[in-house]
């Protein structure tokens, strides 16, 4: 099986990395991270909501896949102690009157409510720990269709699995420059060590891009010649978690809630409760913040204003005397125009006037990114579906309309 070089040590590569050891040796697939702290970003700071039917028609397979791979994953590996599984309720808080999906939420202010499946909504009562709300509450997902995930834990799962089916790892370490052979087709990938300042080439003939936002660098370092620009950009977002005494390890067993609250001008809240006794809190978006160079770097970029907007959120959702802030944070998400992730083999026209890659599964360079805010909920159906296109085995859901456009 050809060796297989995965740039990016984030939840989408590392799921890759994941799906791909099941099929050949580990020792024949290498994930490299650039970042000193392995995710950093939103691997680590996501709110780690899942949806199983949430999506448009191009990604409405790959969602319903990734779903269900999460729920295969928690049930054989023991989900919710590992990284806090939980199946979830999703509830509006004076949802919008007319529903409409939307992917490209963020970019208009606009709330993942919008895009909920509950085409049949119910009026529900509102979590306990939820405090002075007197508006409208409403069911908008169905049940067994949503669900909630620490993303960092389970992302760490995942790593721990690729190490122990022999995965090499490269951190912190950055790919530099390809290598071709007489035939200019892609035959190694130097890698330098960040520590050491050491090179290392690693002979492959297959390059996954899954460096989240950071990819279009990552491409553009590769193959300098091409002329072809990733469609890929960045939306940072803030984030909170917070404990309070309403939410506790005693009340897990009410079951976690997701509430989207109404939306206001470039602000909808997302409160989720996660097993463990946290609760996430996040929703302020955007896509002007300058993406930083490397995602540690994040943390230097937190901004105050924005904090105090989430804080205030906060006491408003659990009552000013009852919240303790665990972490404050800043991820940069990868997006596309289009709202719909990227799962496409680059075709070597776009490497440049003297790159070809082998016929797949021999060879190939591969992109998985775009996902916007959903890439946790995306992460094991995308993993399990690059696989197959890297190994040349049937896919598991049609990624037709999220080819890569050139």
């Amino acid at each position: 099986m050809a060796t297989t070089v995965i740039l990016g040590a984030g939840i989408i590569g590392t799921s890759t990395a994941y799906y791909l050891s099941k099929h050949q040796p580990g020792s024949s697939i290498h994930l490299v991270e650039p970042s000193p702290e392995l995710f950093a970003s939103a691997s680590g700071f996501a709110g780690g909501f899942l949806a199983k039917d949430w999506f448009s028609p191009a990604s409405a397979g790959l969602g319903a896949l990734s779903f269900e791979e999460h729920r295969r994953l928690a049930e054989r590996e023991d989900g919710r102690s590992r990284w806090g599984y939980a199946a979830s309720t999703s509830v509006g808080l004076s949802p919008p009157t007319h529903k409409k999906r939307v992917d490209v939420w963020c970019r208009v202010g606009a709330s993942r409510a919008e895009a909920a499946s509950g085409a049949a909504t119910a009026p529900a009562v509102a979590p306990e720990w939820l405090s002075g709300h007197g508006g409208a509450v409403e069911v908008i997902s169905g049940e067994g269709t949503v669900a909630q995930v620490d993303p960092l834990q389970l992302s760490q799962f995942l790593l721990q699995k690729c190490i122990d089916a022999g995965v090499r790892l490269h951190h912190p370490a950055k790919a530099i420059s390809i290598q071709t052979d007489v035939r200019n087709e892609l035959a190694s990938i130097c890698i330098a060590d960040t520590l050491s300042s050491s090179e290392t080439d690693i002979p492959c003939t297959n390059v996954v891009i899954a460096a989240g936002a950071w990819s279009p660098q990552v491409f553009a370092t590769l193959f300098p010649t091409s002329g072809f620009e990733l469609p890929v950009s960045s939306l940072a977002g803030h984030s909170l978690v917070v404990k309070s005494p309403k939410w506790t390890k005693e009340h897990e067993g009410d079951g976690c809630h997701a509430v989207f609250m109404e939306s206001k001008p470039g602000y909808s809240p997302e409160i989720f409760s996660r097993i463990g006794g946290h609760i996430y809190v996040a929703g302020l978006n955007s896509t002007t913040e300058p993406l930083p160079a490397l995602a540690t770097d994040s943390k230097s970029s937190i901004s105050r204003p924005a904090i105090e907007k989430l804080r205030g959120t906060a006491r408003e959702v659990l009552g000013a005397d009852d919240v303790e802030v665990v972490r404050e944070g800043l991820c940069f998400r990868p997006a596309t125009d289009r709202g719909t992730p990227i799962l496409s083999r680059i075709p070597d026209s776009c490497l440049g006037p003297a790159v070809n890659t082998r016929p797949a599964p021999e060879g190939g360079v591969y992109l998985a990114t775009g996902h916007g805010p959903w890439g946790i909920s995306m992460s094991l159906g995308t993993g399990k579906v690059m696989a197959e296109m890297i190994q040349g085995r049937e896919l598991s859901a049609d990624v037709s309309g999220l080819g890569l456009n050139v």
